[in-house]
């Protein structure tokens, strides 16, 4: 049952890596990338990150022309990522439990979802997995963005009762497509460029910090979602945030 502030929304799909978790991916690309001395650009970012595992390293081996195998790519691409872990462990982001709090309270249903098994879930979420709704975590990486899975197959809902809130550009691409609500919390990371990318895909909804995901901008979310607005709004800026924003100027 929904929260009476709410009106449409019904469910939450939340990403685990880059919203929940610290973005522990594209560092590791962007270290890959380097290593063949090509030029990280907004356009192989967009090609490689939050890709079915084996169509990403597909990529990688046609854009850098390397003699690996995918299969190969993305056993180095994993070593890598080991390597990298040493020092920037995967760690709970600052706000995750708070925001899944929130939209717990508004009534909403809650699945993580992400592009690695259900052990990562398990291992980094496990303690909290009682906030979210069966199936709790849902593996994407055979059907990435997984948009429309997770809202009609798991779920039976139609497209604009379900927000989801996400790192990767490509997932807010596949949102606009399908007219549902979307929620953009993009990796600080220095060489990324997915605040770029989701700019230029018309994302309105851009948060910095997880406790900017509040309940204001959750119902207006929801209005929006009511009248098909989220995407077709004629001002990028949402009043409420424009408003906000007036108010820090001052």
């Amino acid at each position: 049952m929904s929260h009476p502030a709410l009106s449409t929304l019904r469910l939450a799909a939340v990403n685990i890596d880059g919203v929940l978790l610290n973005d522990t991916f594209s560092p590791v690309i962007h270290r890959l990338v380097a290593t063949q001395g090509l030029e990280y650009t907004p356009e192989l970012e967009r090609a490689l990150l939050s890709r079915p595992q084996l169509a990403a390293a597909q990529v990688f081996v046609e854009v850098t022309g390397t003699t690996a195998s995918p299969q190969e790519v993305l056993g180095a691409y994993f070593a890598e990522r080991e390597r990298y872990l040493r020092d920037q462990p995967v760690r709970l982001l600052d706000g995750a439990v708070a925001l899944l709090e929130r939209l717990r309270a508004l009534g909403l249903d809650l699945v993580c979802y992400g592009g690695l098994d259900e052990g990562h879930f398990e291992r980094h979420l496990g303690p909290w997995a009682t906030y979210f709704s069966e199936p709790r975590y849902i593996c994407t990486n055979a059907f990435r963005p997984g948009i429309r899975e997770i809202t009609r197959d798991f779920f039976s809902l139609a497209p604009h009762q379900a927000l989801f809130i996400d790192d990767a550009a490509s997932v807010a691409e596949r949102a606009r497509e399908l007219d549902v609500p979307f929620i953009g919390h993009p990796s600080p990371f220095v060489h990324g460029f997915q605040r770029e990318l989701m700019q230029r895909a018309g994302v309105r909804y851009l948060v910095q910090e997880l406790s900017e995901i509040d309940e204001t901008m959750l119902c207006a979310l929801d209005a929006e979602a009511a009248e098909r607005t989220v995407w077709r709004h004629g001002d990028r800026t949402p009043a409420h945030l424009a408003a906000r924003a007036a108010q820090v100027r001052s």
